[in-house]
């Protein structure tokens, strides 16, 4: 695939564009694959291929994988990249090592900087919402940083629509910079949340959103039709056996196979495919760990998804999640 071939869409109501498809490094990239020559050609090949936005976290493997991308994302030229990364989660035992704080703000992000080798973030994420930091506090933090030009944007990931519209309301009222980007769960499997209330609020606010799981954690792509792997995912992490390892959930997957038969794909490609046609979506965050997992997840760009398959699609995948 060449670059000629990727799309890219703005985020929501903003100049800057991202490819339609994305690639994160969460539990990847410095955690599980640890070969940095593994690492660069899954990165080199995905640049190549024209994905412009490289997602990243502050918590992911405690900033490994910002170190390991982006020893290889200094290859390429600051200009055509969109880099983000994130703060929230606890970096150590210490009290005001997490949240959102002013504090932990600022300090977080002249870290990942720092082991990115970047002098600044296209996108910087607020991780979860923060129960215990004022809302205006978080608001002026960021504010403070894009005045600074160490972020040119902010957003936030796993908010509701009523965290969002409350955080815009402060900033309008203080004449803070917006958030412009919420990074939501989204996949057949995981509906509900996204399409009934952060979706509005996204498009209410002018606001892009970049999904993350879009495979739900692999299980749209057939890997656990013939059982749980050792050492996959769904083994090693109990909450997320328990929301997708079901009886009903893996027959729906089975029964998939069919419809990306029609379709001419694999499954993985059809369920990105679908993820990347909702209106609120600026970009879909995909991972791999090998480079076949790359270009396999890059060709759901040539999926035709008509509205027949979209309605066989609903009808399998009810909004129920």
């Amino acid at each position: 695939m060449s670059k000629t071939e990727m799309k890219y869409r703005p985020l929501g109501q903003c100049g800057t564009k991202v490819s339609v498809f994305s690639l994160g490094g969460w539990t990847t990239f410095g955690e599980s694959v640890n070969d940095n020559q593994v690492i660069g050609e899954i990165l080199r090949a995905a640049f190549d291929a024209g994905v412009n936005f490289f997602d990243m976290s502050d918590i992911y493997n405690k900033g490994e994988t910002e170190r390991a991308m982006g020893a290889v994302l200094r290859e390429f030229p600051r200009h055509e990249l969109v880099l983000s990364s994130k703060v929230f989660f606890p970096m150590s035992d210490d009290v005001n090592d997490r949240g959102l704080s002013r504090k932990h703000i600022l300090e977080s992000v002249e870290k990942s900087l720092r082991r990115i080798g970047t002098d600044y973030l296209d996108l910087y994420f607020c991780h979860r919402f923060d129960p215990e930091t004022p809302l205006e506090e978080t608001a002026r933090a960021m504010d403070d940083l894009v005045h600074q030009g160490k972020i040119l944007y902010w957003g936030t990931s796993d908010w509701t629509g009523a965290q969002l519209r409350e955080i815009h309301g402060i900033c309008e009222k203080r004449n803070l910079y917006k958030p412009q980007v919420e990074q939501p769960r989204y996949n057949l499997l995981s509906r509900k949340a996204f399409e009934t209330d952060v979706a509005p609020a996204v498009l209410d606010l002018g606001m892009g959103a970049v999904s993350f799981s879009p495979l739900a954690y692999g299980v749209l792509t057939g890997k656990y039709d013939q059982g749980l792997p050792p050492g996959s995912r769904l083994d090693r992490i109990e909450w997320t056996r328990k929301r997708y390892y079901t009886e009903t959930t893996l027959e729906r997957v089975k029964k998939m196979k069919d419809l990306a038969g029609q379709a001419g794909c694999t499954r993985a490609q059809l369920a990105l495919a679908w993820t990347a046609a909702h209106p609120a979506i600026s970009s879909v965050i995909t991972g791999a760990t090998r480079l076949e997992q790359l270009h396999e997840n890059l060709g759901a760009l040539a999926v035709n998804l008509t509205e027949d398959l979209k309605a066989a699609l609903d009808e399998l995948f009810p909004v129920e999640n």
